[in-house]
């Protein structure tokens, strides 16, 4: 069961695919799928900007300025994306933290810089593009289902599939981690048979560290989609959870803390895909 996220990521369930290099294979046809779509992407938005500066003579406008640190910010994309499917890339060294009852399982392994990342596999009864809603376009929406969230503002859209977010967590009573918030860029590809969603931080001057919170770094991470075989209905879900939340919090509390995270975070989630069921 421990390399069952091998098997998830990429469509390795399939007969075809089920070597590690299969999947190696797979992940990185997958972001070099993305790279060309980016770079039509890009082509496009030169073109219109070189019509628009044709008359320009005295050095790079603002869009100019902007394009640069737009392409920035896809690349720091794509890169968290390719990192964090490398991780989930090698079965060697999970070990399981968490298994509960109805087949939801937690993961970790211990990385070379010593810090460990979780991994989730739990099964939602909803279809990709339902979760994908929720986790990407309404982003936005969270808090108004998950408690432990204050707010989510997406600062900027940057290119057709990545925005950076401004995240605050909630202050909650009894919470030894404190209030944190994250600035990320987040990023996602779709393909006919997997949804990913991939974060890390980043870095904004209009954005810099706040008072009253301690700015915390997401990422590499991402989170895996895919049908469940024989009902696209529903999805198995992979979350590669991968944080630092700096401060003088001792390792064995934010190693107890990130996996029960992970555990509410699909709680509320689920409760939130009910409610949209019923809402029609």
């Amino acid at each position: 069961m421990l390399p069952a996220v091998v098997k998830l990521c990429c469509g390795i369930s399939y007969p075809h695919l089920r070597s590690t290099a299969g999947l190696q294979r797979t992940a990185m046809a997958v972001i070099s799928h993305e790279v060309c779509r980016q770079q039509q992407w890009r082509n496009l938005q030169h073109q219109t900007l070189g019509r628009a500066c044709l008359s320009c003579s005295r050095g790079p406008s603002l869009d100019v300025v902007a394009r640069g640190e737009q392409d920035f910010l896809e690349q720091q994309g794509r890169d968290a994306m390719r990192a964090a499917l490398e991780m989930l890339e090698h079965s060697e060294g999970w070990e399981v933290e968490i298994s509960e009852s109805n087949g939801d399982r937690i993961c970790s392994k211990v990385m070379p810089e010593a810090r460990k990342v979780f991994r989730l596999d739990v099964v939602l009864d909803a279809s990709m593009e339902k979760i994908y809603e929720l986790l990407f376009v309404r982003v936005e929406e969270m808090h108004q289902w998950n408690p432990n969230i204050h707010r989510i503002k997406v600062l900027q859209d940057v290119g057709p599939e990545t925005r950076v977010t401004h995240e605050v967590s909630s202050q909650v009573a009894g919470n030894l981690i404190g209030q944190r918030d994250f600035l990320s860029v987040r990023h996602s590809l779709r393909t006919k048979s997997c949804i990913y969603l991939a974060g890390a931080a980043t870095q904004l001057e209009s954005c810099p560290p706040q008072a009253g919170y301690v700015r915390a770094e997401d990422g590499p991470t991402c989170i895996v989609i895919q049908p469940l075989r024989g009902d696209s209905r529903r999805s198995r879900f992979t979350w590669l959870l991968n944080m630092d939340l700096k401060g003088w919090l001792p390792k064995s509390i934010v190693n107890q803390a990130l996996p029960r995270a992970q555990l509410e975070f699909i709680q509320h989630l689920r409760g939130r895909l009910a409610g949209m069921d019923t809402h029609g």
